[in-house]
This record gives structure tokens, C-alpha cells and sequence, in this order.
């Protein structure tokens, strides 16, 4: 990574407790009022080896924050930015074989793994008095300072709140989207397994398999927001960007981290659907005629298109397919969304294929296609791919460098800037490119196995997460035997990781004519 990025990145991370501008918080329920950028970042400085940084933030966080306090938050941002990091972080600190150097804290009593304890503990008001099991979106408690944000995913059900200290408002609504109640269970896990107990990741699971259980008889197909009491869908698209992303995501690395056959299958069966029904275009990625492959947004129920848009949010499922080993697929999704930043310089928030226009022109730093610009490199080693890192890092420091950090795009054609910086920015956008260009990194040859939670907070996969102390309160059933590692693929796929071969490492990962049909079809020439 260039030096720029990295020294405005450990600046920014060292005045954390001070903004540019006080005028513009841009209050939502994302910031939660906890320092949210200093706690979402912490792992970053481990995996970038600043051992000094690290320990003075995570001190700076056991001496400052607090949850006991007025706050409204969402709990799926709450669990993936702040539960996430604070469990990645305890993790690394307590970690004996410390493959990031020495990141272990003088005389730490475990108050990260309290800290996220506690969080979590004011959070399960969400998943009461909910009829189907799924949580409310979001509640309202209490953290001490000020950090990053960052608008909801769940952009149709923003006006649910839950008093961490009186519990759900009567006037609260009752809508949430499938990854934002879906997406808990690894956080949640997690947390359950550290403390040997099961309530944490009892009622995520529950709020999966009512999710998972309220999916179309004909198409399989989930929705994007639903009810909570009823169980009805009331957003009845089904799509791979905002609303339903993280929920697949975690479905996959769930399994990967716990080792539940029920995951497994659960995802194997829900990307045989999304290859059924939304994927479009030629049968193979870099043969064959036809339009380029591409997932679309149709009717859970029909599966019949809605509208000619995706999000930029899609971009991360590349990165999901690389680690199921659908790379030829991975390969062909990727380029389509490198060729719109390629355009812009950035990724537009919503991008209408049809129009070849942004339907949604900001860029808040997203994460995603640098995700999966890194997972590909890690299984292709395709240089191509250090290309493209490269062109997005030149990108950011062109058009999103500020004053204090880097700001959100308010429109990627006019390049007119916003007074904020996201939390992912420096938790997932600038991790994801100091490891693409790290080849020696610890993450990569330290011979420990690390998986990336949908934050980007590392995660180090071993037996204690395999296995749990309460059995006899969640028997394990046929449909819930651990699953071997060998099982893991998914069903339908087009390709597979062994249909890429050494000496196309040095070749273009796509083959020229596609790459210019995908070019064309983005407007670029």
C-alpha cells in the first residue's frame, strides 16, 4: 500500500476522539455515539504488524467506552462493527502463538471479550416479543464517543427502535431485512463459544431458521424486508446487494467457523436457487456466446425480473464464490463491477445496466470490490488482479483524499465530496489493500487459518470454535452434525477452482473479447 493511505490512515486513527467538523456528524443509528471508528479499526493495526497503535487503542477503548447509556443504534450494525472488532481484537490479544507480533496487553483481564459481552447482553431486548424469532432492527442504548458511520443496509426499516434500558418502544415498527436479522449468527457465535453460553447464538440461530423458514415454496427464493410478528414480506425482492447480502455471506462462513452441517446445506440450497433464478447471461464465464453472466433482482415468488439496477453492495459476492471455489464465475461478476469503477473511478451506490448510468450516484468507500479483488488474487495469483488494487488505490487517493482522512463521494461523475469517512473504510477498504499487496503478511503465511467476518475483523479459525458446551440444550440432530471440510462446495455451480490452470496466471483472467464485451456494456467504449 502507498504510504499516503497508510499514514493518514494511523493519524486519523490516533485523533479518533476528534472530528474535521462538528457540524456535520451526520447523526444516524450506525454511530452509536461509542467511538465506533476507533473500535471497528482496531483489528487493521494488528494485521498491518503496529503493535504500539494497537495496544494504546485498544487501551484507549477499555479506559473510555462505556454502553450504558442513551443511544438508539441498529443491531446489525452494532453486532458486525463493534461486537466483531472487540471479539477479533480479544481474539488476537489472547491468541499464544501471536502471529501478528506482540499485540498482548500488559495485565489484560479480558475486558474486551466484557466490553462485548455487555453489548451483546443490551442487545437480546431485540429478539423478545417477536412473534417469528427475527429481531428488531434497531436499539437504543448507550456508548461514550464519537466515531465513523454509515446509513443502513436496511434502508426500508428505519424507524424500529428498542430502549437497551425499557425495552421496545410501543410505537416501534415491525420490519427488518433479511441481512440485517440474519446476519448475527457468527458475531453471536463467537461470543456464545468464548463463554460457554448459548443464548447469544441460540437466538441468532433461531432468527435464521425463521428467516430460512419463510422462504418461496416455488422459487426458494427469499425476500428482502420482512415482518417481524407476521412473517409476511413485505420487500419481495430477492436479490444479492442491499437487504440480503451478508445473510448468504453467513450462511457459508457460519459453517466455515462452527462447522454445522445445517449451514452448509442451508447455503448450498439458497446458491443453487440465486443460480436458478437470478444469475442471467452465458452458461460459462470465459466461453461460449451470449451477454456476459450477471445476478439480477427478480420476485422471490416468480422469479421474474423487477428492475434493471444492481448495487454496489453485489460486489462482495465474488469474494464469497472464490471461497466455495466458483472462481470462473468470480472471475466474469468481478470484471463487470472493475469495468464501472473503471468508468467512474468509484463504484456508484446503485448502477442501472440497462440505462448505463448510476440510478444512485454516491460512493461512501465501500469495501466490497476490493474484497473481492483480494480473495481472487489469493486463489489465481493473477497479477491482473494487483492491477486492479492498484488502479482503486490510485483512485482513492485522486478523488476521495481530504483533510482528515478520505470522504464519501456524493456523486462519482461530478467527484463532489461529503464530510464523512465510514467506519469499513478503515476496518474492510484499507485492509483488504494492505494484504492484497502483503504477500508475507501473517494472514497469509503465518500457517494459522483466518476468516474474515462480513466487517472485514479477523477471525482465526480453530477447534474451540467447533465445539460447544450445551449439546443437551441444542441436541444435535441428523440435520445438525458437524460437517467435514471436504463438504464444502456448493451445489449448481458453473466451474470450479481446479478449471483454472498455472499457466493462465499471466494472462488475462478473462479472455480479451469478453473483457471488451463487458466494456461495452458499461458504457466504456
Amino acid at each position: 500500500m502507498e504510504l499516503p493511505l497508510l499514514e493518514t490512515f494511523q493519524t486519523y486513527l490516533g485523533s479518533s476522539l476528534v472530528t474535521c467538523s462538528s457540524s456535520n456528524l451526520n447523526i444516524n443509528d450506525v454511530l452509536g455515539n461509542y467511538s465506533l471508528t476507533l473500535i471497528d479499526a482496531l483489528d487493521t493495526l494488528a494485521v498491518m504488524g503496529n503493535s504500539s497503535e494497537f495496544q494504546k487503542a485498544v487501551k484507549l477503548v477499555i479506559d473510555t467506552v462505556s454502553f450504558d447509556k442513551d443511544s438508539t443504534v441498529q443491531v446489525f450494525e452494532a453486532t458486525i462493527r463493534v461486537l466483531g472488532s472487540l471479539l477479533s481484537a480479544h481474539i488476537i490479544i489472547t491468541d499464544t502463538k501471536q502471529p501478528f507480533g506482540d499485540m498482548t496487553i500488559k495485565d489484560y483481564d479480558n475486558e474486551l471479550l466484557h466490553l462485548a459481552h455487555d453489548l451483546a447482553v443490551r442487545l437480546l431486548p431485540a429478539f423478545e416479543n417477536t412473534k417469528t424469532g427475527i429481531p428488531y432492527p434497531r436499539e437504543s442504548f448507550v456508548p461514550v464517543l464519537v466515531g465513523g458511520a454509515f446509513p443502513a443496509l436496511c434502508h426500508t426499516a428505519a424507524n424500529n427502535t428498542v430502549n437497551l434500558k425499557k425495552g421496545v418502544p410501543p410505537d416501534s415498527h415491525n420490519e427488518t431485512c433479511t441481512a440485517g436479522a440474519g446476519s448475527l449468527l457468527v458475531e453471536f457465535g463467537i461470543l456464545s463459544r468464548l463463554l460457554g453460553d448459548s443464548t447469544f447464538e441460540w437466538v441468532a440461530r433461531r432468527a435464521v431458521k425463521a428467516l430460512w423458514s419463510l422462504r418461496s415454496n416455488n422459487t426458494g427464493l427469499l425476500g428482502n424486508v420482512v415482518n417481524i410478528q407476521t412473517g409476511h414480506w413485505v420487500g419481495k425482492q430477492s436479490g444479492l446487494g442491499a437487504g440480503s447480502d451478508s445473510f448468504y455471506e453467513y450462511l457459508l462462513k457460519s459453517y466455515i467457523l462452527f462447522g454445522e452441517k445445517e449451514d452448509l446445506d442451508m447455503f448450498n440450497s439458497a446458491y443453487q436457487n440465486i443460480q436458478n433464478h437470478l444469475r442471467r447471461g452465458r452458461e460459462a464465464c470465459n466461453e461460449g456466446e451470449g451477454d456476459p453472466p450477471l445476478y439480477v433482482n427478480v420476485n422471490m415468488y416468480t422469479g421474474q425480473l423487477m428492475n434493471t439496477w444492481i448495487d454496489s453492495l453485489q460486489a462482495f459476492f465474488p469474494g464469497l464464490q472464490v471461497l466455495i471455489g466458483d472462481v470462473e464465475d468470480a472471475i466474469c461478476l468481478h470484471a463487470f463491477y472493475y469495468a464501472i469503477w473503471k468508468r467512474y473511478g468509484a463504484l456508484p451506490e446503485r448502477y442501472n445496466w440497462q440505462l448505463q448510468a448510476p440510478d444512485v450516484p454516491f460512493y461512501p468507500l465501500r469495501p466490497e470490490l476490493v474484497e473481492s479483488t483480494y480473495l481472487l488474487y489469493q486463489a489465481t495469483k493473477n497479477p491482473f488482479y494487483l492491477h486492479v488494487g492498484m488502479d482503486i488505490l490510485q483512485s482513492l487517493e485522486k478523488y476521495t483524499k481530504a483533510k482528515c482522512g478520505y470522504a464519501t463521494l456524493h456523486h462519482v461523475v461530478e467527484k463532489t465530496k461529503e464530510d464523512r469517512m465510514e467506519s469499513f473504510f478503515l476496518s474492510e477498504t484499507c485492509k483488504y489493500l494492505y494484504l492484497l499487496f502483503d504477500e508475507e503478511n501473517p494472514v497469509h503465511r503465518s500457517g494459522n487459518k483466518f476468516m474474515f467476518t462480513t466487517e472485514g475483523h479477523v477471525v482465526s479459525v480453530d477447534e474451540r470454535f467447533r465445539s460447544s458446551l450445551w449439546e443437551d440444550i441444542l441436541p444435535a440432530g441428523e440435520d445438525s452434525l458437524k460437517a467435514k471440510p471436504s463438504e464444502l462446495k456448493a451445489a449448481n455451480f458453473s466451474s470450479n477452482c481446479n478449471r483454472v490452470p498455472d499457466e493462465r496466471r499471466y494472462l488475462l483472467p478473462l479472455k480479451s473479447n469478453y473483457m471488451r464485451q463487458i466494456d461495452r456494456m458499461v458504457g466504456l467504449i
